[in-house]
């Protein structure tokens, strides 16, 4: 693995983030706040916590229909 010379880092940007901090390609624009909003906003809405079964009783008919005529 070679390394940069120090003159090549030092016109570097960067970026802080959770991970760390994250060198920035000279090429490549950073993904903006509305870009990331954008993002979040095309996805479909997931629940924040898992989901309870809807036991409104329906279920409970469906036994007594199964053992038979009486």
């Amino acid at each position: 693995m070679t390394h940069a010379p120090a003159s090549a880092l030092a016109n570097t940007v960067t970026e802080r983030t959770e991970a760390g901090e994250q060198l920035l390609a000279p090429f490549v624009a950073p993904v903006s706040a509305r870009q990331r909003i954008d993002h979040l906003m095309a996805q479909p809405l997931q629940p924040r916590k898992p989901q309870k079964p809807l036991d409104i009783g329906l279920g409970a008919c469906a036994p007594a229909r199964e053992a038979g005529p009486e």
